[in-house]
């Protein structure tokens, strides 16, 4: 296998590469600023979805949802509220959030600092995501209102993701970050 082409720090032919998040793709909006690291056409990851959220406090990582693939999280900075099949739990650095398919969910930052997530997901079944009207996630401005509302339609009241520089805080480039 060869090494992929990047352009503007994403993929855009298959194979092998390596970039910096700093230097990588990142679309923000309303909702969360978020670094997709699988590219497009050719390059696009068919298998496994890996992003990275910078979430300023009070922001969803998504709407409340549940998909046919697993999904793990790792909070790499920060605090933050997991709302998960309609319960709350608090998150801080370093918790890992394991969901098996079919498991809604979905992650808010919390407290005074933004929050850094890392994200993966299994990508069994294109179109499978489900966003179930709860309460809890509704409370946090992170779910659909009612049955009649799509996701779609909560998701476009963010505002359209535009490209973006990467957050601050990569543009620390030190090995030893340990201010995370």
């Amino acid at each position: 296998m060869r090494e992929a082409l990047l352009e503007n720090g994403v993929p855009v032919t298959a194979g092998w590469f390596v970039v910096n998040a700093g230097d990588a793709r990142w679309l923000h909006n309303r909702m969360h600023s978020i670094c997709r690291f699988g590219g497009e056409g050719e390059a696009h990851f068919d298998d496994l979805g890996v992003s990275l959220y910078w979430l300023q406090p009070g922001q969803p990582m998504s709407l409340y949802h549940h998909e046919a693939g697993q999904e793990d999280f790792l909070v790499i900075s920060g605090h933050c509220t997991l709302v998960i099949e309609g319960d709350e739990r608090e998150l801080r650095t370093w918790d890992f959030v394991h969901c098996p398919p079919g498991t809604a969910h979905t992650i808010i930052a919390a407290g005074q600092r933004p929050a850094l997530v890392l994200a993966v997901g299994a990508r069994k079944e294109k179109g499978s995501a489900r966003y179930p009207v709860d309460s809890v996630a509704i409370a946090h401005g992170a779910g659909v209102p009612d049955q009649s509302t799509t996701a779609s339609a909560t998701y476009a009241s963010f505002g359209d993701p535009a490209p973006g520089p990467a957050p601050d805080i990569f543009s620390r480039r030190s090995d030893d970050n340990a201010s995370l």
